[in-house]
């Protein structure tokens, strides 16, 4: 409780300090996108990461569907299972 009302006290003096203070410059500016011209290297990184994904998911399924058949078809040896 005691830290909950810290930072109620904290929020106060930023929202009463004089308006030169409070509005700092920041180190993360942020621009206007361009769309003349698009960032081909994060488009490219985006689409090759989401195919290399699609392939392994489809790799391991197809690896999941051999296995079951493989144990559906009954290639078992062992007489103390049940």
């Amino acid at each position: 409780m005691a830290a909950g009302l810290r930072a109620v006290r904290r929020w106060r003096l930023v929202a009463a300090a004089p308006p030169g203070l409070a509005f700092t410059r920041s180190a993360f500016v942020v621009k206007k996108a361009n769309n003349a011209q698009p960032n081909w290297l994060g488009v490219g990184l985006a689409f090759s990461t989401s195919a290399a994904l699609w392939a392994l998911l489809i790799k391991q399924h197809n690896d999941d569907v051999m296995e079951y058949e493989r144990r559906k078809q009954g290639g078992h040896k062992c007489t103390g299972c049940s």
